[in-house]
């Protein structure tokens, strides 16, 4: 099983696909990954040399932010716009959506599940 960045990447499955489990890389990332390093496209994981791995690695750290510092960076970017006190800042800050959508119906999936009201009926 191949580790890279922090995450055991599925052996299984092609290079270019298996590299999307990484936070931070998506599939034209992977794509990009492959391209830089030489790979064929229909390689597994599991027919990886170690060499292969270790370049992969290495080319992820070097030009890619991912898992734990991407993770981190979105953290502070969030706390950031909620000390500000902007109107995104206390969006997050409500649990309410953060880009405009509406709230009267929907956004069940910010709001969290539905809290009946006394008294209130149609």
């Amino acid at each position: 099983m191949a580790r890279i960045a922090g995450v055991n990447i599925p052996t299984q499955k092609r290079v270019e696909i298996s590299l999307t489990y990484i936070h931070g890389i998506g599939s034209s990332k992977a794509r990009e990954i492959c391209r830089k390093i030489g790979i064929p496209v229909e390689r597994r994981v599991n027919q990886l040399t170690d060499d292969e791995v270790l370049r992969i690695r290495e080319a992820i750290d070097s030009d890619y932010r991912v898992e734990g510092d991407l993770r981190r960076e979105v953290a502070m970017n969030i706390k950031r716009l909620m000390d500000l006190g902007c109107f995104r800042g206390l969006r997050h800050r409500k649990g309410l959506p953060v880009r405009g959508q509406r709230t009267h119906t929907n956004a069940r999936t910010r709001k969290g599940p539905a809290k009946p009201i006394a008294g209130k009926k149609k």
